[in-house]
């Protein structure tokens, strides 16, 4: 994890849950007799997300449906102080693509970098939800939300005249269909002994796209072309490492100034984004 992580050390579950009592319930001690959750229960997750950004933030409402993608906290800010050390500014503007009904990066974009945001979602009950969050939390008022209306569109429609951004982040949906993610959230459920009925939910938008992150990716590149003058760091998400080689390729036929591919580590999980400018 990032060095500068604040969530790389273990949890204080008794301080966290002084700020969010709902946490109680999930908080368990295991057979080392340290204080944990179970962390394949997205219930737990949310809980232990709302509790994060209490005590740390001071936000005093997320939330998001049952049925949504809900995202660990410490890997997601991770991606954002990767980001704080490429592009070594005091002040970010930063666009979200795919931002979910969590609305997540720009959260903690704003809270913990105070960078300027704004984000796109193609789902209207999840911008809603994103734009509920906002509604209810003065702090975050300046994040700027935009509906994508065009399914197969990434980045077109999206980035406006006259806009102009710092860095692009994206975490894009990496599955290729319905079935292969159904298929992998299986074998999550018995890697993880979850109890039958949880899951790790998730809308279609939010886990699959025709062709998987290659594919989702790959089209980020050819349309980021169009919008080299008006964002200097293009970056998303690259969950299978095999999928990078064939991204690079795609990036490179655009004749950028510099690729970049930058590795993080989260516990046992390894993970990385690729990251492309047209900009010296």
């Amino acid at each position: 994890m990032h060095p500068k992580n604040p969530f790389a050390k273990d949890y204080d579950f008794e301080d966290l849950i002084l700020h969010s009592p709902a946490l109680r319930k999930f908080v368990f001690v295991n057979a080392y007799g340290n204080q944990t959750i179970k962390f394949g229960d997205k219930l737990a997750i949310k809980a232990l997300n709302k509790a994060l950004l209490k005590a740390h933030y001071g936000l005093e409402h997320w939330d998001i449906p049952e049925y949504n993608l809900c995202p660990p906290i410490p890997g997601r800010l991770d991606y954002l102080l990767h980001i704080a050390d490429l592009i070594p500014k005091t002040t970010l503007r930063l666009l979200d693509i795919g931002t979910g009904a969590n609305l997540i990066y720009p959260i903690l974009a704003r809270l913990h970098f105070n960078w300027q945001c704004t984000a796109s979602e193609v789902d209207l009950d999840a911008l809603k939800n994103a734009q509920k969050i906002i509604d209810k939390n003065t702090v975050l008022q300046e994040i700027v939300l935009r509906r994508q209306r065009f399914k197969y569109s990434i980045l077109e429609h999206i980035i406006l005249p006259g806009d102009n951004f710092d860095v692009v982040v994206c975490n894009p949906p990496f599955f290729k269909n319905r079935t292969d993610a159904q298929q992998q959230n299986q074998r999550k459920v018995r890697n993880l002994q979850l109890e039958e009925g949880e899951n790790f939910g998730g809308q279609a938008n939010e886990l699959w796209y025709k062709g998987g992150e290659e594919a989702f990716v790959k089209k980020m590149v050819v349309e980021s072309v169009q919008f080299k003058d008006q964002v200097h760091w293009f970056t998303s998400l690259v969950s299978q490492k095999e999928n990078l080689k064939n991204i690079k390729r795609a990036i490179n036929k655009t004749l950028p100034i510099a690729v970049k591919v930058v590795d993080m580590e989260q516990g046992n999980k390894q993970s990385r984004f690729v990251a492309w400018t047209f900009k010296g």
